[in-house]
């Protein structure tokens, strides 16, 4: 026997993880694409100065949002690390 009120709340996370899935799928394809500027352009794949005002504008807007900033900042450093790891791979060519 299911639970309709559990179920409805499952749904709704489903419907939120696909949406972040998407998200995150178009963020990589833009920050592929700066990768490529960046290696063109011999620009080198981290910029820690960006990172830090990224993370620090990430944690403010999670405090609003009544969201744990120091989550918010764990996965945003997870982000930006594949990130890098990506612009050294376009990079290297």
């Amino acid at each position: 026997m299911t639970d309709p009120t559990l179920t409805a709340y499952r749904r709704s996370i489903d419907n939120i993880d696909a949406a972040l899935i998407h998200l995150l799928a178009e963020r990589f394809k833009i920050t592929q694409a700066v990768g490529r500027y960046k290696a063109e352009a011999g620009l080198p794949p981290a910029d820690p100065g960006r990172e830090e005002e990224q993370i620090a504008r990430l944690r403010h807007l999670a405090a609003e949002a009544e969201l744990d900033p120091e989550f918010s900042e764990k996965f945003l450093r997870f982000i930006i690390t594949e990130v890098i790891r990506h612009h050294e791979r376009l990079r290297e060519g």
